[in-house]
């Protein structure tokens, strides 16, 4: 005769089932599921790629967070070039330091703001929070990816598609919330929005606990469809891809001019 389980333990597993349908986290998907399967990336990943500045430490970034995501992207070989969408070089090879190994699709859409929503729904994909891939288009609606049919990788990527064609510089800025440059944060974004406008991506940053000075890694995509790229910095003397908090004003990059009030940040 089998021994019944007590109450008290009844109870437990009924709480132990609970507890892993309701606050366990969804099952995670690659952390870089472009590659999935594929091999090493060629040139590291981004934080191997590029150390801080003397003096510097790169910020604590919990895991799982986009800041972490961000340093862990895939980079292709130093020296590589940008392409463009349709394979050939952009025609400015002089404004980047280093081109993260991910594809930017056969037609003219992945461009500025195209980019770094890509990025935050890939990290987004990789946790397995489905249900918080969404974007609004240029007219407001909220184009999300829990409504569509294919879950699956493939299915992403189309939706993606889709977000690029409605979405844009002009539909970002109005998602995304003033942030202060002192307190710049992996994962914010300057962006101008507009037709045309442009936006780029903070990716990475690095702090002196001396002095409390800032520094940050900036990367883009740009007109037409181009990969993704660490941007160098034109203000550097030394040749730095790190960029000052310091900037005044205006925020000079290799193609384009931010103002300090065009820093912003994703409500959560």
């Amino acid at each position: 005769m089998t021994p019944l389980a007590s109450p008290s333990l009844v109870r437990w597993f009924a709480v132990l089932a609970i507890w892993i349908a309701v606050v366990a986290p969804a099952r995670a998907e690659p952390r870089y599921a472009w590659r999935a399967g594929g091999p090493a990336a060629a040139g590291g990943t981004l934080e191997q790629r590029f150390a801080p500045p003397a003096g510097f430490e790169r910020e604590a970034a919990a895991a799982g967070s986009f800041a972490g995501w961000l340093r862990g992207l895939p980079m292709k070989a130093e020296g590589a070039p940008v392409l463009l969408h349709t394979g050939a070089h952009k025609w400015r090879q002089d404004v980047h330091a280093g081109v993260i190994d991910i594809d930017v699709g056969k037609r003219d859409l992945q461009q500025c703001a195209d980019a770094i929503m890509r990025l935050r729904a890939e990290w987004l994909y990789s946790l397995g929070r489905k249900g918080d891939i969404a974007f609004n288009d240029t007219e407001g609606k909220r184009l999300r990816f829990s409504a569509r049919a294919k879950q699956d990788y493939p299915g992403f990527r189309k939706y993606m598609d889709y977000v690029f064609a409605y979405a844009g510089t002009y539909s970002l800025e109005r998602e995304l919330v003033p942030a202060l440059a002192d307190d710049i944060r992996a994962g914010d974004v300057f962006i101008k929005g507009g037709f045309p406008g442009h936006a780029v991506l903070v990716t990475d940053v690095a702090v002196n606990r001396a002095t409390g000075e800032k520094r940050f890694l900036l990367t883009q995509s740009y007109m037409p469809a181009q990969e993704i790229h660490v941007l160098k910095n034109p203000a550097a003397p030394d040749g730095s891809v790190w960029y000052g908090t310091d900037f005044g004003d205006t925020l000079e990059t290799p193609e384009w001019r931010f103002s300090r009030q065009q820093l912003k940040r994703w409500r959560s």
